[in-house]
Formats: structure tokens, sequence, C-alpha cells
């Protein structure tokens, strides 16, 4: 009997922590099964996607609603230091040269997924040299709740 208890014990252990290694990854999951859809100039959907329409599909998946275009987006939320930003914050760009043109996602480990007009869907090192010298702020939209639900916590 002992054995038996200790036995269902170890596997609702292994279970548990198997489980929360997966959920913790909630964001970069939905962001790896998007991962190659294709660049459409204002797009929306999977068909296509536009930078900022790719970051309101996105954060709508977490019940946050966002402004359409990147430089509305730039607006919402609470600016970040690029030090301090975390999984789910917003990233903007000026990739013009007239402000702020792009946006993406901050994903952990020095990443960002983003819509990019050359390959769709992709994730990039925050350090890409390209994207390091167009860096422009960092938004946070989402409460401490939304953080852990797109963490997977919940």
């Amino acid at each position: 009997m002992k054995k038996l208890i200790i036995s269902i014990f170890g596997a609702a252990v292994l279970f548990t922590s198997g489980a929360t290694s997966t959920e913790a990854s909630s964001i970069n999951s939905v962001v790896n099964n998007m991962t190659g859809i294709p660049y459409k100039w204002g797009g929306t959907t999977v068909a296509g996607f536009d930078c900022s329409g790719f970051m309101r599909y996105l954060f709508n998946k977490y019940s946050i609603e966002l402004p359409r275009t990147s430089q509305q987006q730039a607006k919402a939320g609470t600016p970040v230091s690029k030090s301090n930003v975390r999984t789910g914050d917003l990233v903007f760009f000026n990739t013009t040269g007239k402000g702020i043109s792009h946006t993406g996602v901050y994903i952990g480990g020095g990443q960002f997924a983003h819509a990019s007009s050359s390959k769709g869907v992709s994730v990039t090192k925050l350090s890409n040299p390209y994207f390091n010298d167009r860096y422009v702020t960092a938004r946070r939209v989402t409460g401490q709740f939304m953080y852990d639900k797109m963490l997977g916590k919940m």
C-alpha cells in the first residue's frame, strides 16, 4: 500500500511539473504555431498579417484589445525601459525614418515575435543590428493577471 501511494504521488508530481513547463510557454506556443504565416499589408487574419494586425490577433487571444496601427499601439499601456521588458511587452521600431512603423511582442530570451514584410510571422533577436538600431520603445499592456495567463500559469 505504501509503494502504491508513493507511486501515485510520484506520478502526480511528474505530471504536474510536466504540465507546468508546457503551459509556461503559452505565448511561445501560440507564436510557434503561427510562425511562417505570410506578411500581408493590412492583414489581420491567419491568411496574412502585417505587424500591428499580428499583435491585435495575438493579444485578442488573451482578451486584450489593441488599437489597429503600430503608432496607436505605441500609446497603449505604460512605457517600459528596454532593460525591463518582459514576455508580453510590445516593442516598437522606427523602420522608415518617420517614427514608429513596426511592432512586435517580446517573448523572452532576448527575442521578439513579429510579422516581417520579408519573412512573415517570425522570431528575431532584439539585439539584431537592424532592429537594435531602430528600437524606439516598449509598452506594457498586460496587468499581472493577463501576464500570468500569457505564460500559461493559469
